[in-house]
């Protein structure tokens, strides 16, 4: 009969230790680090309705990325919103501030490689927010939810100026 020597019963503890922490590891979802939404980054612009619209995303960065946007109609005064998404402990969040009011949070709740949905449902209107890059040169957003029970969405599409 062999005798089991201590280094065999070493190894095996080591290799059934390595398999439990890999399970571990395996079993824990994986928050989406902010790099994943890189393909916002950019400048981009559009018209509608005879309102000129700009968005500019700076590329993400040490668990940020920092946007702002501008409607600009003639005779009126602009509307801007100071925007960020940070990486956060539950994983993204968009800050909207719209003229420069204190940010609203909106938790990631989907996200594929050219979109990204948040999510806020105690919020007055809207209560998703939406961005979407269709090919390479148009980004697009959608706001959408019930305001005073009834339901609402707006809805844009900007292109990438250079």
């Amino acid at each position: 009969m062999r005798r089991t020597t201590l280094a065999e019963i070493v190894i095996l503890t080591l290799i059934l230790c390595a398999g439990a922490s890999l399970a571990a590891a395996e079993s824990e979802p994986v928050k989406p680090a902010i790099g994943a939404l890189a393909w916002m980054a950019g400048t981009w612009s559009g018209t509608s309705d005879g309102v000129t619209m700009e968005e500019h995303w700076m590329e993400p960065g040490d668990g940020l990325m920092l946007g702002i946007h501008r409607d600009m109609r003639p005779g009126m005064p602009p509307f801007f919103e100071f925007l960020r998404i940070e990486e956060r402990e539950g994983g993204l969040v968009y800050m909207a501030s719209p003229r420069g009011r204190d940010a609203t949070p909106f938790k990631m709740a989907e996200l594929e490689p050219r979109k990204v949905v948040f999510e806020n449902p105690e919020h007055d209107f809207p209560q998703r927010v939406m961005y979407w890059l269709e090919g390479e040169d148009t980004l697009h957003a959608r706001i959408e939810g019930t305001n005073q029970g009834r339901a609402g969405a707006s809805e844009w599409a900007w292109k990438r100026v250079d």
